[in-house]
């Protein structure tokens, strides 16, 4: 049964929900970014993971104050992909289409049209929802992907319905039947399969080196190319001005030698080495608030710029 508070938060998000999409654009964008700002210097538990990983993108010799100012050019970016995910129903098609700026899409154009599927593999970078619509209208039709469950149940059968509405098919990460069955099936038939997979929710993820360090990423991705033959193509995407920027890199091969799980670990280290890439061009388009890195999975031992305070633990909440 749907606890009162369960249905006091869903009708909050669907309010708020009609609200963005009413108001005039320049009057929701303000918000956001007064929202991001206030968040931000209130430096909560999932500020302090989101510097904590941003650390690791500047690297040691980076100052305190460096680490500050990205991450709060991140959480303003992390409001914006709020916002116009938010508005995406709202907006029109002309602008997203006009707005987008992609690299590499004659690399799934190509063997879409050869009847072969293929794999995206993204980080949680830029705007993938304004992606995902781009790429269905540029002619590839409907592409399934996975989404994490959200709570309370109204609010991700909101999100299911609003990406369903787009043209997406969209598979719970967890109950009902198996995803990577579906997913290869999918891809046997030639479609497009969409995951991103710079997080281990799962718990059995694989181990890569990413910025110097260890971090768990999914092996998803890469165990459905070993299984299905389609292509996997990482992807990185970031905000362009006010549109969008994506590249569609090439395809990570399956490695001719190895059992599978050795060939899903090469694959999944390649996978990550093109996040890095990407995340290194774009930092405060990587909307990572959550744990990725190996030690900081015990969360005593979680990095703090320089200067501040210990921060309550917690896990914050990604797209």
């Amino acid at each position: 049964m749907t606890s009162l508070q369960d249905r006091l938060i869903g009708a909050g998000y669907a309010l708020g929900w009609n609200l963005v999409c009413r108001l005039p654009e320049s009057w929701a964008r303000a918000g956001f970014q007064l929202g991001a700002d206030i968040a931000w210097r209130r430096q909560g538990p999932a500020v302090a993971v989101l510097e904590g990983n941003l650390r690791r993108v500047l690297g040691p010799e980076a100052t305190g104050k460096q680490l500050r100012a990205l991450s709060r050019q991140t959480m303003q970016s992390y409001s914006r992909y709020w916002l116009e995910a938010f508005r995406l129903p709202v907006l029109p098609t002309e602008r997203i289409m006009a707005g987008m700026h992609c690299l590499g899409e004659e690399r799934i154009q190509d063997n879409i049209k050869a009847g072969r599927g293929v794999i995206v593999a993204l980080p949680h970078m830029g705007n993938y929802e304004e992606a995902g619509f781009w790429i269905i209208n540029r002619g590839v039709g409907s592409f399934t992907t996975v989404a994490e469950r959200l709570r309370p149940e109204s609010l991700f059968r909101r999100f299911l319905a609003f990406r369903e509405g787009l043209g997406m098919e969209v598979l719970p990460a967890t109950g009902g039947a198996s995803r990577f069955g579906v997913l290869a099936q999918r891809l046997r038939a030639g479609r497009l399969v969409c995951l991103v997979s710079d997080r281990d929710v799962t718990g059995g993820g694989i181990d890569v080196d990413f910025f110097g360090e260890k971090a768990r990423m999914m092996g998803g991705p890469a165990a459905l190319a070993v299984q299905t033959g389609a292509a996997l193509l990482p992807v990185t995407l970031w905000f362009d001005g006010p549109g969008w920027g994506a590249q569609i890199h090439e395809e990570i091969p399956v490695p001719a030698e190895g059992t599978r799980r050795e060939k899903i670990a090469v694959m999944t280290q390649q996978v990550a080495g093109v996040y890095e890439a990407g995340i290194r061009a774009h930092p405060q388009d990587w909307h990572m608030l959550q744990r990725v890195f190996t030690a900081d999975l015990d969360r005593d031992r979680l990095p703090r710029p320089e200067g501040q305070a210990d921060a309550p633990g917690g896990n914050g909440s990604g797209p």
